[in-house]
């Protein structure tokens, strides 16, 4: 595994308290709302340590967590053994997705793309392994509507922000990635998370889905 995919300080931090603090946040209900209805094969990059495991419906027949962090990787093999439907844990990056081509019905990215290395080759993946109609589901937070914390973004982006949140970027334009991907943009709900008072660079998030062309 290359070395920059091991990222223990920020892996035990993220389970030991800022996935926990998502969750009382009120992050399960995002995740619900960002997995209902999906149904077949399933793919889900950035599996992290496993949060979405226990929301699946049980429409999902095979679900492929891809996760490169050793750590985090481990604790998605221990929810994978008591999530609601069949899952693979599997060591791999989004840019180099372990897969044949029009492998799955539908994919899963959650606050996965403001991290990878390169957004628009993973998206192209994720593209590559759908299936004519598949679609994705995607939480991720984004570039602000702000321009003076877009602005603070681009500071942070640049400095201390990806090496101490494990490669996160706060201000990147992921719809636009997406469509540039090849993907049509469905339903996209844009929200804070978490709702607080207090401005934070990395609280705008776009839920939604993008379907790949059937042609």
């Amino acid at each position: 595994m290359p070395q920059d995919m091991r990222r223990p300080v920020f892996s035990r931090m993220y389970v030991r308290s800022s996935g926990p603090a998502m969750e009382r946040a009120g992050g399960d209900r995002h995740r619900r709302r960002m997995l209902a209805g999906l149904h077949g094969e399933v793919l889900e990059v950035g599996a992290g340590n496993g949060l979405n495991l226990p929301h699946y419906p049980p429409g999902v027949a095979r679900l492929v967590a891809l996760e490169p962090e050793p750590i985090l990787r481990a604790h998605a093999e221990a929810a994978a053994r008591t999530a609601p439907v069949p899952v693979e844990v599997v060591d791999g990056v989004a840019e180099r997705i372990p897969a044949p081509d029009a492998s799955f019905d539908g994919a899963v990215a959650c606050l996965t793309l403001c991290s990878v290395s390169d957004q628009g080759r993973a998206l192209g993946e994720i593209h590559r392994v759908l299936r004519p109609g598949g679609e994705l589901r995607f939480w991720e937070h984004v570039r602000a509507d702000s321009p003076r914390m877009r602005r603070v973004q681009r500071a942070l982006d640049a400095t201390v922000w990806p090496l101490l949140c494990g490669g996160c970027h706060t201000g990147r334009d992921t719809l636009a990635a997406i469509t540039a991907a090849g993907f049509t943009l469905g339903t996209v709900d844009r929200f804070a998370f978490p709702d607080v008072s207090v401005p934070w660079p990395s609280a705008q998030c776009v839920l939604g889905t993008a379907v790949v062309s059937a042609a």
